[in-house]
């Protein structure tokens, strides 16, 4: 899975809370949108696109809508920000550590 789409999709603050509700319990587009201050219409939008990007899945309880988090939507972002950090931290540990290489003795200090 293309971690893009998932990192498009969690740049949205409507769309976090949207994944914080529903990582707790499965809920409606109604119930979703009485906790935030979006109409469900706009609430489905973001779902639609949670949806697509693997971060939640729907199922049905009769005839509600139900979303709920996908936990394996999260697998590509996990991996490309494990990846990410360990190369570039490591980057970052080598220049800090050039930095902090003691000067010679007797190097900056006046006679």
């Amino acid at each position: 899975m293309n971690p893009d789409a998932a990192l498009k999709a969690l740049a949205e603050p409507n769309r976090r809370a949207i994944l914080t509700l529903v990582a707790a319990e499965a809920r409606p587009v109604g119930d979703i949108a009485g906790h935030l201050d979006i109409t469900p219409q706009a609430v489905s939008r973001h779902l639609k696109v949670l949806h697509e990007a693997g971060l939640v899945d729907e199922r049905r309880d009769g005839t509600r809508h139900l979303f709920v988090v996908n936990p394996d939507g999260f697998a590509a972002v996990q991996e490309f920000l494990a990846q990410f950090w360990t190369e570039h931290l490591g980057q970052l540990r080598a220049v800090l550590a050039e930095q902090e290489t003691p000067a010679e003795p007797g190097a900056g200090t006046a006679s």
